[in-house]
């Protein structure tokens, strides 16, 4: 069947193990604003770094700011890559909030390419942010207040957006069981459907929940 002839599904049903649905605007739109909060303090930082602003708030470590963002360590990636990993920061953090928006409510089947897209920003740059602290604490032995705010902001969307991205895998890794057809998991994969790629996301919306 063509993708046209299939009836749209109920596009806020729960998916199992979760009593939610992950795609939901409920879940997805706290997630942009704070992504776009980091990137409003990304931005800051960066300016800071880039030489556009004196100076860079920071109300608990006083100067611990301008030592982190303006160390040894901060130069060597910046003449490694060609950015100030503020300004990466800034990229990043939009990047969550614009594919964040992007899809229906039942984007995990609908459009798992755009998840699983979301879930390659989202999750690497909560991994790169706790270890730029680490850093601070172990290289450089200073401390950046909004650093550290945005490291936590990052440690959040990990958390938010996980179980969406573990929807679209458990909803690839179903038609692929079903099948063991690789054009069909590629189908899957860019969305589009017909009757043995949503028999798969039945099966798992028909499972039991947590």
């Amino acid at each position: 069947m063509s993708h046209a002839t299939l009836p749209v599904d109920d596009l806020d049903r729960n998916v199992p193990p979760y009593q939610h649905n992950p795609s939901a605007w409920s879940q997805r739109i706290p997630i942009c604003i704070l992504a776009f909060v980091a990137a409003a303090i990304s931005a800051h930082l960066s300016m800071y770094q880039w030489g556009l602003i004196d100076t860079a708030w920071d109300p608990a470590f006083g100067s611990g700011t301008a030592e982190v963002l303006k160390s040894k360590t901060a130069t060597q990636m910046y003449a490694m890559i060609g950015i100030h990993d503020a300004a990466l920061g800034v990229l990043a953090y939009l990047g969550d909030a614009i594919l964040g928006f992007a899809g229906s409510t039942r984007r995990w089947q609908y459009r798992p390419w755009l998840v699983i897209l979301f879930g390659i920003d989202v999750i690497p740059l909560g991994i790169v942010s706790v270890v730029l602290v680490l850093i601070q604490a172990s290289i450089i032995g200073s401390w950046c207040f909004l650093c550290l705010v945005t490291a936590a902001i990052s440690l959040i969307l990990v958390y938010w957006a996980w179980d969406e991205v573990r929807a679209s895998l458990m909803y690839l890794w179903i038609v692929w069981k079903q099948n063991h057809n690789w054009r069909l998991l590629w189908d899957a994969f860019w969305g589009n459907r017909c009757e043995a790629i949503d028999h798969a996301a039945e099966t798992l919306l028909s499972r039991g929940t947590a």
